[in-house]
């Protein structure tokens, strides 16, 4: 019998700004281990650590510019496109621009506190 998610879990976000996140699926919303979808939205400037996860995390950017650093560079990902990180490689998000980004974000398997490996600066 398909499983009807009838609402999202805001969970904390990290960074320099507030960033919404909404889990439908994953640990905390549906106890989900093995993937995990939601929904982001970051204001204008914000910025998140660096992170080396240890999940394959694949963005779809849905309005403004998500920005990715990563070892050897950088790269803007638009509305209408995508990413993809895989495990164990170090990358940094931001939205620097005045509009900040809309974005999903889906890892496999999901996303954890345990799992991202954020740096502390």
């Amino acid at each position: 019998m398909p499983r009807h998610v009838e609402s999202a879990t805001r969970i904390e976000a990290a960074g320099n700004k507030p960033k919404l996140i909404d889990e439908y699926v994953g640990q905390v919303n549906t106890s989900s281990t093995h993937v995990s979808v939601a929904h982001m939205r970051s204001p204008g400037g914000w910025v998140e650590p660096a992170q080396s996860p240890d999940f394959e995390e694949m963005t779809v950017v849905l309005k403004g510019c998500l920005v990715v650093d990563y070892d050897g560079g950088s790269m803007e990902v638009r509305a209408g496109q995508a990413v993809i990180t895989s495990p164990g490689e170090k990358v940094r998000y931001s939205t620097p621009g005045a509009e900040g980004a809309e974005y999903i974000a889906v890892c496999l398997p999901a996303f954890s506190p345990d799992s991202v490996h954020r740096d502390d600066s």
